[in-house]
């Protein structure tokens, strides 16, 4: 397969990959629409007049998103629903209260570099219940409303953190092994990649696509967890100690909604499928981590640890 180089780079924001393009009469969903590149990406999706649920455990915060991008004056139709990743019970009842056909689903909310190991009520690590069993839990509820949308797209969030760590399958949920907070992260992302490329494989005949990204270094809540000496690491503290906005090399929140928006929405990808995308392009493939930055590894696409994955989650989610 060749890869796919569209016009557009790490500069581009979401608005200007989806010029153009007319939504009227699509539905998408955008989990963590509420704040950083899932509050651009709603916006840009609304923008081109598609309806957009913000799909957010703050549901006051949602609202305030909601309004905020009305108030740009977005012609499509926004409405805001509580779902909560880590509660099985809550993605239960965002998929039993949707109808209708569903033509994007934006996986975006996720948490990042919990510092302690911290289990749900099921006894699944938190990182991997949430960034990936939460978003399989909701994509394996509304399989059928992507169906029936006849060329409907899957657009997963992930991380170039997935060079940090492969999934484990013997110890997926640090029973056995020590936790570290950005291997368990690392995991995690990983897991979103592989279930992006098994759903692509497995729902061909449904004519749903699915992709995964690496939205860039974005400052947003996801930090949260950072410390000081993490976030000067990574360039995000001045020389007094203050938080950047936008730390040199890192993307604006429009820009880093842009490779989201770019596979939801744009023509540019129409029919592409099971790939992982960065900058708004198809990531290369590499043997090893060369930055940390850029790349995906083998194992992210492997079609053996994807089917493992894929089988893993079924299990564990009693589908």
């Amino acid at each position: 397969m060749s890869r796919i180089i569209t016009p557009y780079s790490s500069q581009s924001t979401a608005a200007e990959v989806i010029e153009g393009v007319d939504l009227t009469g699509r539905r998408a969903v955008v989990t963590g629409g509420a704040s950083g590149i899932g509050l651009e990406t709603a916006r840009a999706l609304a923008d081109a007049g598609a309806e957009v649920t913000l799909a957010v455990r703050d549901t006051a915060a949602g609202e305030r998103a909601a309004t905020d991008i009305t108030a740009g004056g977005a012609p499509g139709k926004i409405r805001v629903d509580h779902l909560d990743l880590a509660d099985r019970a809550s993605i239960d009842a965002f998929v039993a209260g949707w109808t209708g056909p569903l033509h994007i689903l934006v996986n975006n909310a996720g948490i990042m570099a919990v510092p302690e190991l911290t289990r749900t009520a099921d006894g699944w690590e938190a990182q991997f219940a949430t960034n990936h069993l939460g978003h399989a839990a909701l994509t394996l509820g509304l399989r059928d409303a992507l169906a029936a949308a006849r060329g409907a797209r899957i657009v997963v969030v992930s991380s170039s953190a997935h060079q940090q760590s492969p999934v484990v399958f013997d110890d997926i949920h640090f029973a056995a092994r020590p936790y570290e907070a950005w291997s368990a992260y690392g995991q995690s992302k990983t897991a979103t990649i592989l279930f992006t490329v098994a759903a692509a494989k497995n729902w061909a005949a449904d004519g749903i696509t699915a992709n995964a990204l690496h939205p860039g270094g974005i400052m947003t809540n996801l930090q949260r967890h950072l410390d000081d000496t993490q976030l000067r690491w990574v360039g995000a503290l001045d020389e007094q100690g203050n938080r950047l906005e936008v730390p040199p090399g890192w993307k604006t929140t429009q820009q880093g909604a842009a490779t989201s928006v770019l596979l939801a929405a744009s023509p540019e990808v129409e029919g592409v499928t099971g790939r992982y995308f960065e900058d708004c392009n198809e990531a290369q493939v590499i043997a090893e981590p060369i930055d940390g930055r850029s790349g995906v590894l083998p194992y992210a696409l492997d079609d053996k640890n994807a089917d493992l994955l894929w089988d893993e989650t079924l299990r564990l989610l009693e589908r």
